[in-house]
């Protein structure tokens, strides 16, 4: 079964591309998997992510400190 791929064009400072050149050497892959897995790793983290629950403490006291006027306004 064959994957649609699109070819897109971007740009990365010469660092990061030598450490995914490596990465895909070392390893024995397509420079081209390298990149896809790093952009699915990120996509994954991404969907992944929380609040921090001390994040979520400050919140939930502005809340319950602007309740009045958050009635007032509604």
């Amino acid at each position: 079964m064959s994957t649609t791929r699109h070819k897109f064009s971007s740009q990365a400072s010469p660092e990061l591309l030598t450490g995914m050149r490596e990465i895909a050497r070392r390893d024995r892959w397509h420079f081209q998997t390298v990149l896809e897995h790093a952009m699915r790793s990120y996509l994954e983290m991404k969907a992944d992510e929380k609040v921090r629950p001390e994040v979520m403490v400050h919140y939930q006291a502005s809340v319950e400190k602007n309740r009045l006027l958050a009635e007032l306004l509604a």
